[in-house]
């Protein structure tokens, strides 16, 4: 298993040439220490685990790594089909022209959905859409605990889980020089 920048991992999913809908994540508090800990997953790349804490209000910083190359039946359910939420990766526009055509594709967006009956789920994937996301779809998240199947998370990939925590710890005592933590 290889530990590398939380960036980097996100980069992976974003490059990823995979149905950007099929995504799934559960999210939440670090089961010891500051930060959150978060899990993404898709039926063709498998289980990404993501530990970050805030910095300061403008930085994050972390770690993650691959967990598993495929989601198994013993993975799946842990997943949600539907969550207390949803979440999608961005990309930045590539220049003003792109961020134009994008902001005028979103507002037609809003204003068709604004004119017909629709559900929050349809404006999202639209949303979502409209804006080329590479990952999207349902999450649990609690932000300030941790969902029910991220205990179950957390003991299937446990030798993952004490490798993360210790690099997240030990970049968390480099950044911090004085407070608590």
């Amino acid at each position: 298993m290889r530990v590398r920048d939380w960036q980097d991992i996100l980069e992976d999913v974003v490059e990823h040439d995979t149905d950007p809908d099929q995504w799934r994540a559960v999210g939440g508090d670090r089961r010891s220490g500051i930060g959150e800990d978060l899990y993404l997953a898709h039926p063709s790349t498998g289980v990404y685990q993501l530990k970050t804490y805030a910095k300061n209000p403008y930085e994050v910083q972390g770690v993650g790594s691959q967990v598993a190359r495929r989601i198994d039946d013993e993975i799946d359910p842990l997943f949600p089909d539907e969550g207390t939420g949803l979440f999608g990766v961005q990309q930045a526009p590539e220049d003003e022209d792109d961020a134009e055509e994008k902001a005028t594709n979103l507002e037609e967006v809003v204003k068709a959905h604004a004119d017909a009956p629709t559900s929050p789920k349809a404006l999202f994937e639209d949303i979502m859409d409209t804006l080329d996301s590479p990952a999207y779809g349902p999450m649990d998240y609690e932000m300030d605990d941790r969902p029910e199947s991220m205990a179950d998370l957390t003991d299937t990939f446990e030798e993952a889980e004490e490798l993360l925590d210790a690099e997240l710890d030990d970049l968390i005592d480099e950044d911090v020089t004085r407070g608590f933590h």
